[in-house]
């Protein structure tokens, strides 16, 4: 008898240019936003506020942009990474317009490319994704790749297909929020004061507070994320693994980055792109995650009120980054960076 269970796809299962139709539309609620905040401590006042959201153009308060990210992530989680050795990288991520309470996130992945390991146990397959809203807009669009377990080590190794992806998401690309209009009470709220003008590229923060991951923070976590797979989610398997316990899903540690990094970046209103992101070293509960940020760029745009900044957020375990010398070795990347994020986000110009 043919056995009912979906186990998940393995490398094998995979092939080029299919399209996967990924299940459980998600309906977005306050208790969802409550929870994230408790979370992770997030602090901007734009996913806060009600009233400052309106003031700023928005019809209501915006889903916080890494919460949808995640909630439109852990859809493909069955379909694509439940059997993953390892999340390896994202590029080209867009966030196309805001995600608000009430709105319903369904998810499709292409398969854009494909490569067996030396080894033939695992491979790595790439996937573009894309979440749109209950009127079939766009809300995400994204591109990861993820190291995934063969079933059968004799399967025949595909073509290999390396996709090319660009190194940024570039300025005339970003979705900027036509109605936003600056208003003064956006200061007071963020308690911030500095402003698109005042940022030069090549600074450098250390942002100083840490937040340590406890078992209930990530496990809640990939819960609200409806994220399974099985490294983040099932201890009593990771005891047999050479980590030996639960790897916390990576997107906690960007959650983490992005609300530790408040302070130095208070008027960052929102995310409009990542353009890389690299899971460097693993982090389990208990870890203590700081953050670093680096300026790698800072563009006008066509909105009077707005620019973007260029950001390069490194997450660092267990030491504050004012002692990390190199975030980088000879070796590779320093054994207690744990994220190093390409990203881009959206804040108001001074005087306007």
């Amino acid at each position: 008898m043919q056995s009912k269970i979906h186990a998940g796809r393995f490398f094998e299962d995979f092939k080029l240019h299919e399209v996967i139709q990924h299940a459980t539309p998600r309906t977005i609620t306050a208790g969802d936003s409550a929870l994230y905040i408790a979370l992770t401590g997030a602090r901007n006042p734009l996913h806060c506020s009600a009233p400052l959201a309106q003031a700023l153009g928005y019809p209501a308060t915006p889903v916080d942009d890494l919460l949808a990210f995640h909630i439109a992530f852990g859809k493909t989680v069955p379909d694509v990474s439940v059997n993953a050795v390892a999340n390896l990288g994202y590029a080209d991520v867009r966030f196309l317009q805001p995600v608000y309470v009430g709105d319903t996130l369904t998810t499709s992945s292409e398969v854009i490319g494909l490569k067996q390991n030396s080894s033939g146990k695992n491979g790595v397959v790439w996937v573009r994704s894309t979440t749109l809203n209950q009127q079939q807009q766009p809300v995400l669009s994204w591109v990861r790749w993820v190291m995934v377990q063969k079933r059968n080590h004799a399967a025949p190794a595909p073509e290999t297909v390396i996709p090319e992806l660009p190194e940024f998401v570039a300025p005339e690309s970003l979705a900027v929020p036509a109605n936003f209009k600056l208003h003064p009470d956006l200061a007071t709220a963020t308690a911030g004061k500095y402003w698109w003008d005042d940022y030069e590229v090549g600074e450098c923060m250390r942002h100083p507070a840490g937040l340590t991951i406890n078992e209930s923070d990530h496990t809640l976590a990939t819960h609200l994320y409806q994220n399974n797979a099985r490294l983040h989610f099932d201890a009593h398997l990771m005891k047999s693994t050479p980590q030996g316990k639960r790897l916390v899903y990576g997107g906690v540690v960007i959650s983490a980055c992005r609300a530790l990094s408040y302070e130095g970046l208070e008027n960052a209103i929102s995310i409009v792109a990542i353009n890389g992101g690299t899971h460097a070293n693993p982090s389990y509960a208990g870890d203590t995650i700081y953050c670093l940020t680096k300026v790698l760029d800072k563009w006008s745009l066509p909105h009077p009120e707005l620019g973007a900044l260029r950001l390069r957020m490194v997450g660092v375990k267990n030491m504050p980054p004012t002692t990390l010398e190199n975030i980088k070795t000879t070796h590779g990347y320093h054994p207690h960076v744990v994220l190093d994020l390409d990203y881009t986000v959206l804040i108001p110009r001074k005087g306007n």
